[in-house]
C-alpha cells in the first residue's frame, strides 16, 4: 500500500499558452450551455496514465522528459485556450462564464514516488487510494475555478504517470481525449525535433451557437445548485466552491481492472441472442434489441454488481447511460466540440430482474431500449429524472459509466511508448465503473471498478464464473 509520504512534490509551476498567437494575446469568453449546466458542481474528472520507462532516472526525468511535456504542453494550449482560463459567476452575467484572460495558466505539479510501478499497473484488487496521491488539486475558490490541472510524477528507474483533474462543467470525456492526444502528439513530435500542426481531428470547435435549450434546463440546473448551495447559510449562492458531499473519497475502497476479450464477448452475444430466439415469458422473441459491445459489457457487469451486492431483491437499482449528443442534436455540432456534449439517461429495474437466471440477456434488452429511446427524444423527462435521482437513498444502487472504449485512452504515447495502464481516477469518489478499450489491442474492453472489498471479492467470483 502506498502510504502518505511516498509522493514527494518537487514543484508547483504554471505553463501558459505559448505566446505568438494573435490568439493567446486575446481575452475569449464562453457561455455554458445547459449540457454544462448539469455537472456545475460535480466533482472533478481525474485520469491518470502510467508508462513503464527503464532508465527512468532523475537526470533524464528533469533534463528531457519534464521540459518537453512542459513546452509541448504550452504549444498545445494554444489551440485550447480555455483550458488555462477559468470558470467564473460575473455579478451581472444570468449564468457562468468560461473565462480565458492573456497571461492565465495551468498549474502542474512534478512529484517523484516510491510507490510500487508493477503494482498500480496491475489488474489485482488494491485499495483505491494508492493512485490517488498521483492525482493535482484542481484550484477552486469562491469566485473562480480552474478548468484543468496536471501532475507529472517520477517512479525513480521504473516510470512515470501523467494525471489529469478536469472540471466537468466545462469539459467531458470527449474533450479531454482530443486535448490528450493533441498533446501527445505535439510532444512526441517534439521530442523528435520535428514541428506539429494540428490535424483536423485534433481541432476543438468552440461554436455553440446553435446549440438550443429545450424546456430551460440550463436554469432549472443552475436554480437548482443555487438551492442546494443556500442550505449553507454561509455560501454564496454563486459560489464555485463544490459541495462537500460531493468532493470526499470513501475510505476502505479497493480497486481492481476486469478484462472481456472479444472471445468473451461473441460468447454473450450469442448466449443473449439464444434466449431471445427462443422467447421467454413476458418477452416478444422478435422485439429488436441491439447487441452492441457497450450493451453486452454493461448488461454482463451490472448483473455481477447486483449480485455482488446481494441484499434485498426488492430494491431499485438505476443505471444510467451517457449519450454523446453531438450528432443527435438538431442542428448537430461538430464532433470536435469543445465543452460537454453527453447527456445521463436513466432506467430503474429492481435487483431481482439482474438476478434471475437470464437476467443478463434481459438487462440487454433495457439497456438497448434506452439507446434506441434516444431517437424518440434525447432530453424528453430530464427533469423529472433529475429529481428522481436526487431524491434516492442509500439504499438504492446506482451504477454509473464513466469513460467510452471510442476515447482510445491507450493511444496517448508522448514519444517513450503508449501508456501500460491508464485509470478513470475519479471513480473512487462514487463506488463507479469505468470502461476503455483493452490496452492489448485485441478489441476487448476494460472495466475499472472501485466498491468495497467483500463486495469486490464476490464481484471476481461472479464475473470469472459467469464467462466460464
Amino acid at each position: 500500500m502506498a502510504s502518505p509520504d511516498s509522493v514527494r512534490v518537487l514543484e508547483v509551476c504554471q505553463v501558459a499558452a505559448a505566446s505568438g498567437s494573435p490568439e493567446s494575446a486575446t481575452a475569449l469568453s464562453l457561455p455554458i450551455t445547459f449540457l454544462d449546466a448539469r455537472y456545475f458542481k460535480f466533482p472533478p474528472a481525474e485520469r491518470i496514465y502510467f508508462f513503464k520507462l527503464h532508465g527512468s532516472t532523475p537526470t533524464f526525468f528533469h533534463s528531457v522528459l519534464v521540459p518537453t511535456l512542459k513546452h509541448s504542453l504550452s504549444q498545445t494550449l494554444r489551440h485550447f485556450l480555455p483550458l488555462a482560463g477559468h470558470l467564473t459567476w460575473p455579478p451581472h452575467s444570468p449564468k457562468p462564464i468560461i473565462l480565458y484572460s492573456p497571461n492565465d495558466a495551468v498549474s502542474l505539479t512534478i512529484a517523484e514516488s516510491d510507490a510500487d510501478l508493477d503494482r498500480l499497473v496491475g489488474d489485482e484488487i488494491r485499495e483505491a487510494s494508492e493512485s490517488r496521491l498521483c492525482v493535482p488539486e484542481l484550484p477552486i475558490s469562491d469566485p473562480k475555478a480552474s478548468v484543468i490541472a496536471l501532475q507529472i510524477t517520477l517512479f525513480l528507474n521504473k516510470g512515470y504517470s501523467i494525471s489529469i483533474a478536469m472540471h466537468h462543467a466545462v469539459v467531458d470525456g470527449k474533450t479531454a481525449s482530443m486535448f490528450l492526444k493533441a498533446w501527445a502528439h505535439l510532444c512526441k513530435n517534439t521530442a523528435k525535433g520535428q514541428t506539429f500542426t494540428l490535424s483536423p481531428e485534433l481541432t476543438p470547435s468552440f461554436d455553440r451557437s446553435t446549440i438550443k435549450d429545450p424546456d430551460e434546463l440550463e436554469s432549472f440546473y443552475l436554480n437548482h445548485w443555487v438551492a442546494t448551495t443556500k442550505l449553507d447559510s454561509k455560501s454564496n449562492p454563486r459560489s464555485l466552491k463544490l459541495l462537500p458531499n460531493l468532493l470526499g473519497v470513501p475510505p476502505k475502497l479497493v480497486r481492481a481492472t476486469f478484462q472481456l476479450s472479444r472471445e468473451n464477448i461473441e460468447k454473450l452475444r450469442g448466449a443473449v441472442v439464444s434466449y431471445h430466439q427462443h422467447g421467454a415469458a413476458g418477452l416478444q422473441p422478435t422485439r429488436e434489441v441491439r447487441l452492441s459491445t457497450f450493451v453486452l459489457t454493461c448488461a454482463y457487469l451490472s448483473v455481477c454488481l447486483v449480485k455482488a451486492r446481494g441484499g434485498d431483491a426488492n430494491r431499485m437499482v438505476y443505471f444510467l447511460v451517457a449519450a454523446d449528443c453531438r450528432s443527435r442534436l438538431d442542428p448537430p455540432i461538430s464532433q470536435n466540440y469543445f465543452g460537454n456534449g453527453v447527456f445521463v439517461h436513466d432506467t430503474v429495474i429492481e435487483a431481482r430482474t439482474f438476478m434471475e437466471e437470464n437476467g443478463v440477456a434481459i438487462i440487454a434488452e433495457k439497456i438497448s431500449g434506452i439507446i434506441k429511446g434516444l431517437e424518440k427524444g434525447l432530453f424528453r423527462g430530464a427533469k423529472e429524472s433529475h429529481e428522481r435521482l436526487r431524491s434516492t437513498g442509500a439504499d438504492v444502487q446506482k451504477i454509473g459509466i464513466a469513460g467510452s472504449p471510442r476515447f482510445l485512452y491507450y493511444e496517448e504515447d508522448f514519444g517513450w511508448g503508449k501508456p501500460n495502464k491508464v485509470e478513470i481516477a475519479s471513480i473512487d469518489r462514487i463506488n463507479g465503473v469505468s470502461l476503455m478499450e483493452s490496452r492489448d489491442g485485441n478489441g476487448g474492453i476494460e472495466i475499472g471498478i472501485v466498491m468495497q472489498r467483500h463486495e469486490m471479492e464476490a464481484f471476481a467470483s461472479l464475473f470469472v464464473q459467469g464467462l466460464n
